[in-house]
């Protein structure tokens, strides 16, 4: 889905989840053996061709943790490009409409606070969404690598 930036391919628009209760945000750690294993992300994923992005996330989080959602505000678009991987992630506050977690995608969830959140722990695309996190900021913004 996207247009064609040099020898990485093409541009994927990916989504992700800002579900925050108690002042405490939704991770999810990736299966090991997956891109990403064994680092935490913010739920979501890939739109399908012609999918708006609160249509695909909303998607995303009945196929990954079995949720229904109500997408809210955009919080921010982070770019990321490696030699493998090309996309432009879609950051959204999310509200849960149900509460029973069923991960598919993840071998395990935590309700973290922003300042309880390590960098590192996460997948490269999602640390600048850590950053603006534990700034206390929350876009609409374009967040930098």
């Amino acid at each position: 889905m996207g247009q064609k930036n040099g020898p990485v391919g093409d541009l994927f628009k990916v989504t992700a989840a800002v579900i925050e209760r108690e002042g405490r945000v939704l991770v999810a750690r990736r299966r090991k053996g997956d891109r990403f294993g064994g680092l935490w992300e913010f739920p979501g994923g890939k739109l399908e061709p012609g999918e708006e992005p609160e249509e695909g996330l909303a998607r995303e989080l009945v196929e990954e943790l079995g949720v229904r959602s109500r997408v809210g505000a955009f919080v921010c678009s982070v770019p990321f490009r490696s030699p493998v991987l090309n996309i432009e992630l879609l950051v959204y506050r999310v509200e849960l409409l149900s509460d029973d977690l069923r991960p598919q995608d993840h071998d395990e969830t935590r309700w973290l606070a922003p300042g309880e959140m390590v960098e590192s722990d996460f997948s490269e695309p999602d640390r600048p969404v850590v950053r603006l996190l534990a700034a206390g900021t929350g876009g609409p913004e374009r967040a930098g690598r």
